[in-house]
């Protein structure tokens, strides 16, 4: 079959999951429409609830929230000396600026970054990991990667070498549109 499609046979060849099962109640309710896009988006979509489970408690572990974590990463993946303008962080991590500033802040208190004057710009600040901030995203990352590395090992090399490409290919769709 082209384009990706499964034939029946093929299909039944794995064990079926919870959205075989949504997928046979629209088929009966509905056998006019094509709901076949709702198996992938379905499964993608479960996956992400599933696997935010699974990186949160990870998070937890260092007393961090998922959205911690990131804006913690996102400082530390920048490089030496692991600081960001507030405007570049926020449009990394796809939030507002209101939501990053009531965000910094609660990192702040924490003392996990500080507010540097923007030497550049008297009119803006930038945002640098502290060191203690530093330790435990190092402590974290390293955590959170090797979780990931456990979530993935229930898929085969070639298996996740196929859904990474797939997966791209799909963000890439999405990011144009």
């Amino acid at each position: 079959m082209g384009n990706g499609a499964r034939s029946s046979k093929e299909k039944n060849q794995r064990p079926p999951d919870a959205v075989d099962a949504i997928l046979a109640q629209w088929a009966i309710e509905r056998p006019d429409l094509d709901c076949s896009p709702m198996g992938p988006i379905g499964r993608i979509k479960r996956c992400a609830a599933l696997l935010q489970r699974k990186l949160d408690a990870t998070f937890e572990q260092f007393g961090l929230s998922f959205w911690e974590f990131d804006v913690l990463a996102t400082l530390r993946r920048s490089g030496a000396p692991y600081c960001l303008a507030p405007t570049t962080l926020f449009s990394t991590l796809m939030i507002t600026s209101g939501t990053m500033t009531h965000r910094l802040k609660g990192l702040e208190t924490r003392e996990l970054v500080l507010r540097l004057a923007n030497p550049d710009d008297a009119r803006s600040v930038l945002v640098q990991l502290t060191p203690a901030g530093l330790d435990l995203i190092d402590r974290a990352v390293a955590a959170h990667v090797d979780n990931e590395h456990r979530i993935l090992s229930a898929l085969g090399g070639a298996e996740l070498e196929v859904l990474d490409s797939g997966l791209s290919q799909l963000l890439k769709a999405l990011e144009r549109e």
